[in-house]
Order: structure tokens, then sequence, then C-alpha cells
């Protein structure tokens, strides 16, 4: 069986483009915890959310995934409230930005972690147009205070890379890498 490591609803989501046959379940490691540089810190999660569901279902394939904004090689995490939100969507305005995803995927004859990175490109985005979208709620649970699928706000320009990647989890990637058992 297939299990993936996150309680995400877009990596859940994505997944399903990929294969119907997978359960969710949450790892529970302190990710504030890990210490690792800004490009290794998502593979490095994903290894650990990973071995940590492996342990206690060490016969499933574990697919485990994190996602960091990166901005001036300072990673943006989700934002803490609302003033924080709209700091961060000033700070992405009008600039380039890097969204890497690190993910793992463990069974018991394999095991391969990786990075998927894209270049996203926001617009020069008003104080009207931050406002709205934060008054909306969707920026409070992403890493960087937005998710390039919420279409109601236009705030990417173009991407460099993986739109799925963006929304944190590369599926075009996983997928060559996914070995999934069909029986």
């Amino acid at each position: 069986m297939l299990i993936l490591a996150s309680g995400s609803p877009r990596r859940k989501e994505l997944l399903k483009k990929i294969t119907p046959d997978f359960r969710v379940v949450v790892s529970d490691i302190d990710e504030k915890s890990i210490q690792a540089t800004a490009r290794e810190l998502p593979v490095k999660i994903s290894k650990m959310k990973a071995y940590a569901v492996f342990s206690k279902f060490p016969e499933d394939t574990i697919l485990a995934s994190d996602t960091v904004v990166l901005v001036d090689n300072e990673i943006i995490g989700k934002p803490i409230d609302h003033e924080d939100a709209k700091q961060i969507l000033k700070r992405l305005s009008g600039k380039a930005h890097l969204v890497i995803t690190g993910y793992t995927i463990i069974s018991k004859n394999y095991e391969l972690s990786r990075s998927v990175v894209s270049k996203v490109y926001f617009k020069e985005l008003s104080d009207d147009l931050i406002d709205r979208y934060v008054r909306s709620g969707s920026p409070m649970d992403k890493a960087g205070a937005y998710g390039i699928q919420d279409k109601d706000f236009p705030l990417v320009d173009h991407i460099e890379g993986s739109y799925d990647n963006v929304m944190g989890f590369p599926t075009e990637d996983i997928i060559k890498h996914l070995k999934i058992k069909t029986d």
C-alpha cells in the first residue's frame, strides 16, 4: 500500500493525479528542530517524515514531502498572522523567488530522496489586492503566504519549472520515481 506521509490537502489532491490507491498517515516529527541549509531542508524534513511513518508501516511504500519558499536566500514559512501574510506578500511583490520541494520515497527495497526547484515571478501587487487576498484566509496555511492555484487572486506573473511543485508536490518528477505496486 502507498502511504502519503502528509496532511496537506493539496498534496493529497495532487497524488490522486498519479494514483487513486493510497492512504494518508501524518508524521509527528518536530520540523522546527531540524537544522540544514535552505536548499537541503525540505529533503531532510521529507526524509524524517518518511522514516517516522515507515517505522510504523514497514511493509508499505511511504511518500513524504516538504516545501520551502526561498527569497533572497531566506526561507519564508507560513505566515503567523494576517499582518505577517501582508508583509510576506509585499516582500514577494514584483520579484522572483524559488520554491523548493523535497520528497522521499521509502519501501523495503527502495529509497530515494530528491528535490525539485521552480522559480516563481510575482506581479507588482497593490495594497488592495494584498488586503483582499489576506482577508480571504487563503495565504494563512501556505509557505510564502500564497497558493499558485488561487485563481481569484492573480499574484503570479509566470513560473519556470513545475506548477505542481509550486503547489508543494512535483507530480511530474515523483511519477518517474514512484514504483506503484499493482497486484
